[in-house]
C-alpha cells in the first residue's frame, strides 16, 4: 500500500472472500471493518483518536496521520452515550428553571439545585435559573456529538 492512501486493506476471511481490515482507534489492534467493538480493549473501534484506523500506529492530534498520510477524520461519528443530547437541550430551553435537563443528564444535585432555588423562591429565583438553563440548552445542542460526550459523559461537567 503506498502512502497517503486513505483505503482499507484487504484480507481473506476464512471461507475465503476478501474483507477489509482497519486498525482500533483506540489501540491500534488489527480487526475487521465491521467490528463494533476491539476484543482488545473493548471499545467502539472508531471513536477513538490515539491510533490511525488505517495502519494502527498511534497518533498525534493532526489532521492527517504522520506515518501513513491518511485522514484522521471521523466521518458520521455518533456515540450513542450522546443520545440525551437533544432532550436535555430542548428541556434546558424550555423547562431550565426546573432542572429537567440536569435530570435527563443524571446530575441529581444539580438539578435538585435548580429545583429548589425556583422553588423555594416563590419564582424569584427561576428567572436565574431558567437563564442558566437556556444557556446551557444553546450549549447542548450546538457541541458535536463527541464534545457533548466528552465534556458532559465523560468529565461529568454538571454547570455549564
Amino acid at each position: 500500500m503506498t502512502g497517503g492512501e486513505d483505503r482499507l486493506r484487504n484480507i481473506p476471511d476464512l471461507t475465503g472472500n476478501e474483507r477489509a481490515i482497519m486498525y482500533c482507534r483506540n489501540c491500534g489492534n488489527q480487526l475487521d471493518d465491521r467490528a463494533i467493538a476491539c476484543p482488545k480493549c473493548g471499545l467502539d473501534p472508531r471513536a477513538g483518536t490515539a491510533c490511525c484506523q488505517n495502519c494502527g500506529k498511534p497518533t498525534p492530534p493532526a489532521v492527517v496521520c504522520t506515518n501513513c498520510g491518511a485522514s484522521l477524520a471521523r466521518v458520521g461519528y455518533y456515540d450513542p452515550r450522546a443520545g440525551n443530547k437533544i432532550a436535555a437541550g430542548i428541556c434546558a430551553i424550555l423547562l431550565g428553571s426546573l432542572g429537567v435537563h440536569k435530570f435527563i443528564l443524571g446530575y441529581t444535585g444539580a438539578g435538585l439545585t435548580m429545583l429548589l432555588v425556583t422553588v423555594l423562591t416563590c419564582g424569584l429565583g427561576g428567572i436565574i435559573t431558567h437563564l442558566i438553563g437556556f444557556i446551557e440548552g444553546i450549549l447542548y445542542l450546538t457541541k458535536s456529538d463527541e464534545d457533548f460526550v466528552n465534556t458532559y459523559v465523560i468529565n461529568k461537567r454538571p454547570w455549564f
